[in-house]
């Protein structure tokens, strides 16, 4: 898909740069152009704030989305979930985050859920930073407390583990 994106918008850099910022945060366009976050309108002038762009560029690539037929699906329907990483030690939560050797390699996820399972652990949010869209790819697995002994060295002895942080 990122692919795709990248072709569609090669000849415009700044274009690039919105809709990398639009799929990394969750945003999406609506119907009329505008940037949204689960329903709620965030000003062109803060995304363009926040990378460092021009307003003009935002609202221009969000009528480009809107042109294409693929573009205007995936970013029409674009929802934001919360990450409790940073909340998870005042919820009781461990946050484990694996670092993979290769995160294009297939059965990260599931090596590294199998173990947990095995300890009996309930996992309360799992997500996957995309390799296409992170410049650092990585696991971010949030646990409750406490951890059994081994857990964590169990999952940075999996092959595709370069490093686990908790």
């Amino acid at each position: 898909m990122w692919s795709d994106i990248i072709s569609e918008f090669a000849d415009s850099p700044s274009q690039i740069r919105v809709v990398r910022f639009l799929l990394e945060n969750g945003f999406g366009v609506t119907e009329d152009g505008r940037i949204s976050c689960n329903g709620i309108e965030i000003p062109a002038t803060a995304v363009a704030k926040a990378i460092g762009s021009d307003r003009r560029v935002v609202d221009s690539t969000a009528r480009r989305i809107l042109k294409r037929p693929l573009l205007k699906d995936i970013f029409l329907n674009m929802r934001a979930t919360p990450d409790l990483s940073r909340v998870a030690e005042s919820l009781g939560f461990t946050v484990i985050t694996v670092l993979p050797r290769n995160a294009n390699e297939r059965g990260i996820v599931g090596a590294a859920v199998r173990v947990l399972s095995d300890h009996l652990l309930s996992i309360r949010q799992i997500f996957v930073t995309d390799p296409q869209f992170s410049e650092e790819p990585k696991l971010v697995i949030i646990v409750e407390d406490p951890l059994p002994m081994g857990v964590i060295e169990k999952i940075r002895a999996l092959p595709q583990v370069k490093q686990v942080i908790i």
